[in-house]
C-alpha cells in the first residue's frame, strides 16, 4: 500500500497565480509519517544536508523511495503538464532553521520541479516560519499563500523566473524534505557535493564544540 496519498494529489487544485503551484495536506499516511519522523536522520545543524553524509534508514527511507519512484513521478507529470523522464531527481534534508533562512528566492534555473515536504508535528508552533508564495522577490507581505510547515503537508511547484517564495524569519527545528526533478545528472553532482562539502564542515564544527 502506498504511503503517499496520489488521490489527493491528483483532486487537488493547480493554482497558477502567481505561478505554477499545489499545495497538499495530509499527502503521507498517518502511520508513515510516525514512522519517517522517527527514524528521520540527524541532521549536524541548519541548511540542505544531502543523502550521502546522513543515516537513511527504516519508514524515512521508505518514504523517500516513494518520493522517487515511478508512481509520484506519473502525478506530478500529469498535474503540471511536464515530460520528467531520464530527469534526475535530488534530494537534500533540512532538520533546523537559522534566524537568517528563509529569504527571498526563486530556486536555480536548473531545478524543473520542487517539491517540499514538511516533517514537523501536526501543529506549527509559530507564526513564522510559514512558507509564503509571493507575488514578486522584493514584498515578503505580498503574497498569494501562506502554508503552515506541518507534517505531512506538501508543496509542489514548477521552477521560473518568478517563482518567488521565503518566509519569516524563524530560529529553532523545521524539518523538511526537498525533492527536484533536475535538468541533468552534472546539477545532481554538483549540488550534492556542495551540500555535502558543507554539510561535512558543520559536522566537524559540532564535533569540535
Amino acid at each position: 500500500m502506498s504511503k503517499l496519498n496520489l488521490e489527493a494529489f491528483s483532486k487537488a487544485p493547480l493554482n497558477t497565480e502567481p505561478y505554477e503551484y499545489m499545495v497538499v495536506r495530509d499527502f503521507v499516511d498517518k502511520g508513515a509519517l510516525s514512522d519517517a519522523q522517527t527514524s528521520y536522520p540527524e541532521v549536524p545543524g541548519p541548511g540542505s544536508h544531502p543523502p550521502g553524509g546522513l543515516e537513511i534508514r527504516d519508514g524515512f527511507k521508505s518514504l523517500i523511495n516513494e518520493l522517487e519512484g515511478p508512481e509520484f513521478r506519473k502525478a506530478v507529470e500529469k498535474k503540471f503538464d511536464v515530460d520528467l523522464t531520464d530527469r534526475p531527481t535530488m534530494y537534500t534534508v533540512r532538520g533546523y532553521c537559522r534566524a537568517r533562512d528563509g529569504k527571498i528566492h526563486t530556486d536555480s534555473k536548473t531545478k524543473i520541479i520542487t517539491v517540499l515536504l514538511y516533517m514537523n508535528d501536526k501543529s506549527w508552533p509559530s507564526d513564522t516560519g510559514r512558507l509564503r508564495i509571493l507575488r514578486n522577490g522584493t514584498d515578503l507581505e505580498d503574497y498569494a499563500d501562506e502554508v503552515e510547515p506541518a507534517g505531512g503537508t506538501l508543496i509542489v511547484f514548477r521552477r521560473s523566473d518568478n517563482s518567488w517564495h521565503g518566509h519569516h524569519s524563524f530560529e529553532g527545528q523545521r524539518r523538511a524534505i526537498q525533492l527536484n526533478w533536475v535538468t541533468d545528472q552534472s546539477v545532481v553532482d554538483r549540488e550534492q557535493n556542495r551540500h555535502g562539502f558543507s554539510s561535512r564542515l558543520k559536522q566537524l564544527f559540532k564535533a569540535r564544540g
